[in-house]
């Protein structure tokens, strides 16, 4: 006989639907890149255990959405349009839950005309946007960035750690500290549901300039701390943000420690003063934490699915 096994986590959607907006409105035009990945829940059981695909909302249908729906609306940041989709999708019948991100690409104007490009920045934009329910029930709003490669070549220590027949790591009390930043922003609750007017408006929460202002708070902390541990410099950034961001609630950081190691030139009659190092791609630390602002409550569906 056979078990009656559970099914469960059921969504499916269209995975890194790349979308160039360019607005035209003047000659100084305006280009929005992403690559926008779409997911929804909901009452998709029979299409799992009997192939019924009458309630399954085609990916294909999903990725047209997102470049019909830039039409429509437009881009402003990748959490207003993000908003736009689960404003649109969580109306559809079926669907109990959505679940969307986007990675934004920087370009920079040239000073030749006002419609020439050149890539620009190493780390890249992101968004998340995940609702419950119908467009009536609840949404979070999530933002960040990854791939912020930030080093510093002095003001950071790391010793006092306890030693073992394994331990060969030698205390330092000046290295090189080096870093590849992935950190991601909740908004706070003004952002609770996707509403017409919350998706295609930033008259609440101004994303780009919300934007701008954590990442220089994270770049600055990270710059300003004198660090006796990577551990002390994520929880610098971290608050930092909160500080320079009143529209977040709560960031998580994590970060690998990209290894700096002294190389011994004794072998060549040579000195090193803290001058020629190794630059080791692996193995490396990771670390990571979650700050969360001083009253405001822990909301972990808002996470789910956020890598």
């Amino acid at each position: 006989m056979m078990a009656d096994h559970v099914l469960s986590d059921l969504q499916h959607g269209k995975a890194e639907c790349r979308v160039v907006k360019v607005d035209r409105a003047s000659e100084v035009h305006v280009l929005h890149d992403l690559n926008v990945t779409t997911q929804l829940r909901g009452d998709f059981a029979t299409a799992y255990t009997e192939g019924d695909n009458t309630h399954v909302h085609a990916t294909d249908t999903q990725k047209n959405s997102v470049y019909a729906l830039a039409r429509e609306h437009g881009i402003t940041s990748p959490e207003a349009f993000l908003l736009v989709l689960a404003e649109h999708w969580a109306a559809q019948p079926w669907v109990t839950g959505t679940w969307f991100a986007a990675e934004q690409f920087t370009w920079e104007r040239l000073a030749a005309n006002g419609h020439s490009f050149v890539r620009s920045g190493q780390d890249t934009r992101t968004a998340w946007v995940q609702t419950y329910g119908s467009v009536d029930g609840e949404a979070f709003v999530l933002g960040g960035l990854k791939d912020l490669v930030v080093l510093k070549s002095t003001g950071s220590e790391f010793h006092g750690f306890p030693r073992d027949r394994f331990t060969t790591l030698a205390e330092t009390d000046d290295r090189i500290l080096a870093t590849s930043v992935s950190a991601t922003w909740r908004y706070g609750s003004r952002q609770a549901r996707p509403s017409q007017e919350q998706a295609r408006s930033t008259e609440d929460i101004d994303f780009d300039a919300a934007y701008d202002a954590v990442r220089a708070a994270l770049l600055d902390a990270f710059a300003t701390t004198h660090s006796l541990a990577l551990q002390q410099t994520i929880h610098a950034m971290a608050t930092a943000a909160l500080d320079a961001c009143a529209d977040i609630d709560e960031i998580r950081i994590e970060c690998p420690n990209k290894h700096h190691f002294l190389v011994d030139l004794a072998p060549f009659g040579l000195d090193n003063p803290g001058e020629v190092f190794f630059a080791a791609d692996r193995p490396y630390g990771l670390i990571s934490a979650t700050v969360t602002r001083s009253g405001a409550e822990a909301e972990p569906r808002a996470w789910v699915g956020v890598g």
